[in-house]
């Protein structure tokens, strides 16, 4: 491949990634205005997260048709090497992870009526998760921004602590309504913010296994409730 070329698809691919990390961006902002909404009960906050959705689902087309092309114009180029191209399968994959997790902001969001006229407020256990969650959304957005393996392994280390406050928390909204402390309404509305949350967790969880792998072309697996250290494909 000549060196124009070559700096062509770089270029290309740079772009690529600047978009996404743009993206990522605004996919916190809308995990970040979604708590507000339900917690504070704004419901300007939940038109924001609706209508934020519409240009992250923009977004992630257009992310995704610049991918493939780029693709076909550079296919059996042998300047190409295999962490381009992981790079950008990686796009892709991460592209898809972060639109899911805008969808997810999108459904907490439009929980904003039915929390805002129960009379309850949401109990403190979730805003807890959710300031979790916004954590992990900013550690996978540095671990894709900066390629930082390290930032990587902090999101699959926060796996298990997500699902133990999904747990917790399900208990609780489950216990309430046995009691009659909680309306149907209430648990239904609580019960799909958790599940939200933690859909939310795993998406940044597959994020932080696409940069480990582009960085280092080896793979991570979570078995027995836990996560494996990098290996070989195939290992």
């Amino acid at each position: 491949m000549s060196t124009v070329s070559r700096t062509s698809f770089h270029d290309r691919l740079g772009v690529l990634k600047g978009d996404l990390v743009s993206q990522g961006r605004l996919v916190q902002r809308s995990i970040e205005d979604a708590v507000v909404s339900v917690f504070d009960r704004r419901g300007d906050k939940a038109r924001e997260v609706i209508e934020r959705d519409h240009e992250i689902d923009r977004v992630d087309i257009a992310i995704e048709k610049a991918a493939v092309q780029l693709l076909v114009d550079e296919w059996g180029n042998d300047g190409v090497t295999a962490e381009d191209l992981r790079m950008v399968l990686t796009i892709v994959k991460v592209n898809n992870e972060f639109e899911r997790i805008g969808d997810l902001a999108a459904v907490i969001a439009e929980k904003y009526e039915a929390v805002s006229s129960l009379p309850a407020a949401i109990p403190p256990k979730f805003r807890v998760m959710a300031n979790s969650i916004i954590g992990i959304m900013h550690n996978t957005n540095t671990a894709f921004a900066q390629m930082d393996v390290t930032a990587a392994q902090l999101v699959l280390a926060s796996d298990d602590a997500t699902d133990a406050f999904k747990t917790a928390i399900l208990r609780d909204v489950e216990s309430g309504l046995v009691k009659g402390v909680h309306t149907v309404d209430y648990a239904f509305a609580l019960g799909r913010i958790a599940h939200s949350m933690a859909r939310m967790a795993d998406h940044c969880t597959n994020v932080a296994e696409q940069v480990i792998y582009v960085v280092s072309g080896k793979i991570v697996r979570h078995m027995d409730e836990k996560w494996t250290r990098p290996v070989d494909p195939g290992a």
